[in-house]
């Protein structure tokens, strides 16, 4: 079984927002919502201050609290790559997914229902990167199985220092930021 996850290289991330248009354009979006968006965050003070860009998304973790207090089912892990979707028809639109996530990462849809990053895993399924990966002008942007010892995320986690957002929050998030 295969641990899909997202790498960004904070170093190379210019915030330039190509991923969130591309998301929007794949997915369909509706205007004034989005599944993804660009960060900036200052560590340190003068004269020393760094900036970290970064692109943020649901984190697809391994112990996703919008599926444990889901009433109806609607918020569940996929069996492919463990990504964490929102079945549409069975999501009553309670917000409960909302309250429980610790990212911020989920919006009511105008049609009533959760809604989220997807990972793009209908591009996954046919063997393409997500959208916001594929259109990344800097190549900030990785995708891969974390079980694979060989893929490119895999490979880069091992040789790179890394965070995590929230990891106190216990999620187990799988979306990784190179620093």
């Amino acid at each position: 079984m295969s641990r899909f996850a997202m790498v960004i290289d904070t170093r190379r991330c210019v915030g330039c927002q190509d991923c969130v248009v591309a998301c929007k354009t794949e997915n369909s979006v509706p205007q004034g919502y989005c599944r993804d968006w660009i960060v900036e965050e200052v560590h340190g003070a003068f004269p020393t201050p760094h900036l970290e860009i970064r692109s943020e998304r649901c984190n697809h973790c391994a112990e996703p609290p919008c599926v444990s207090c889901c009433p109806t089912g609607a918020s569940h892990v996929h069996d492919f790559g463990g990504v964490v979707l929102v079945h549409h028809d069975l999501c009553i639109g309670c917000k409960a997914c909302l309250a429980a996530c610790p990212y911020d990462a989920r919006f009511i849809h105008p049609d009533g229902y959760a809604d989220k990053c997807t990972f793009c895993i209908h591009r996954v399924a046919k063997g393409l990167d997500p959208a916001c990966v594929s259109v990344c002008p800097t190549h900030c942007m990785h995708f891969g199985d974390l079980d694979d010892p060989t893929s490119e995320v895999s490979r880069l986690l091992a040789s790179r220092t890394h965070h995590t957002l929230l990891p106190e929050a216990g999620t187990q998030p799988r979306v990784f930021y190179l620093t």
